[in-house]
């Protein structure tokens, strides 16, 4: 996945520094939904003379240039995913902060059939599902 992201980028013509190499390995690593902060830690253990103000500058360019998706998961912190991972929605536990991802065929037929009731082609969608685990 590494590999995958530093090509992308480099076919969008971002020049990949060393910095920047590392900032994508994090993220092609991630199983989760990392913040900037939590990137940043990553990053560090891999060089510690990285600072946060460039992973900062990284995720916000790795966004602009469509490598990274930017998700608001409510909880006033922006989280990051690869922007070309297949496509799957979010459950979202709002007392633990643990996010779920899922694909279900009969939410997105119904997406389909809405927006054609609308009469709209559907391009594309998010959905996030917000949730409290059932005792």
């Amino acid at each position: 996945m590494t590999q995958d992201i530093i090509a992308r980028c480099e076919a969008r013509g971002l020049r990949m520094t060393d910095q920047r190499r590392i900032v994508a390995r994090v993220v092609g690593e991630a199983e989760d939904h990392p913040d900037v902060e939590e990137l940043y830690a990553r990053a560090a253990k891999l060089d510690p003379r990285i600072s946060l103000a460039t992973v900062y500058r990284t995720v916000k360019l790795f966004e602009e240039a469509g490598i990274l998706e930017r998700l608001e998961f409510g909880d006033g912190r922006a989280r990051y995913e690869d922007a070309d991972r297949d496509h799957h929605d979010h459950l979202i536990d709002v007392a633990t902060g643990e996010v779920i991802e899922f694909v279900d065929p009969e939410i997105e037929a119904l997406q389909e059939r809405i927006a054609a009731r609308l009469g709209y082609q559907l391009i594309g969608h998010r959905l996030e599902l917000l949730g409290r685990k059932k005792t």
